[in-house]
């Protein structure tokens, strides 16, 4: 017969397992957002919190410097501070106010530059020639600088400088000697008297080799003959800092 009928397929239906397609999908990516998360939590700790650091830098406003005044370093209450440049620049204009007679004498000075604010203070204001002992003007110096920087959580390096005359003494061979004497003279009175957190602090002695002028006039190398106290910005920390083990 040529009108012979078509055979028809056998319907199925509509399948209803399609969703197992979805669900699938679904169940990899979760693993992959939670390998993710378990690969997250073994991030260097340091690397992390300089992220959390950044991210709080742009979106937290500083606190007030007199809000902090009080707090006690390591207490667990002092706000970290954004290092934004503003902060050290309102730190500076607080010392110029502490230090006024100091600056107008020529005593200290003060600075910023790529590590920080740099308190610089001669050794007319510090010590006497050769020698690395603190006199009662110089301790009154520091506690003075001490109270400021109680209120502030930044670390602060201390350099000791002299100017080119060789020096030869019974208790200091050379200038290498002499510049880190005072560095740490210091940094025993800020520690010892002050009550500074020893972690805030470092030293270090750099003799001649880092004049702030030409070492050919006693005005000059009156000027190299110096104690810098370096607040440190938190780049330069980190940069210094000893890699995590």
């Amino acid at each position: 017969m040529r009108n012979r009928r078509r055979s028809r397929l056998p319907d199925h239906g509509t399948s209803h397992e399609r969703w197992l397609v979805s669900y699938a999908d679904f169940i990899t990516l979760l693993f992959a957002f939670f390998t993710v998360l378990y690969a997250s939590s073994t991030l260097d700790e340091k690397k992390l919190a300089l992220v959390g650091g950044s991210m709080q830098a742009v979106f937290a406003v500083p606190p007030p410097m007199d809000s902090v005044a009080n707090i006690e370093p390591g207490s667990g209450l002092l706000p970290s501070m954004p290092d934004l440049p503003q902060d050290l620049s309102r730190v500076k204009k607080l010392l110029n106010d502490d230090l006024a007679i100091e600056i107008a004498d020529g005593r200290v000075s003060l600075e910023q530059d790529l590590r920080g604010l740099v308190i610089s203070i001669r050794e007319t204001g510090s010590f006497a020639t050769g020698s690395a002992d603190l006199p009662p003007e110089a301790r009154a110096l520091f506690s003075t600088l001490s109270a400021r920087l109680q209120a502030i959580p930044h670390a602060v390096r201390v350099e000791g400088h002299t100017d080119d005359v060789p020096i030869h003494t019974a208790r200091y061979q050379s200038n290498w000697q002499l510049s880190t004497a005072r560095a740490t003279a210091v940094v025993a009175f800020l520690t010892e008297e002050s009550k500074i957190d020893p972690r805030r602090l470092s030293a270090a002695g750099y003799a001649e080799f880092h004049p702030r002028a030409a070492n050919d006039s006693p005005e000059n190398r009156a000027r190299n003959r110096r104690v810098d106290l370096v607040i440190l910005n938190q780049a330069t920390r980190d940069a210094e800092e000893p890699a995590s083990r």
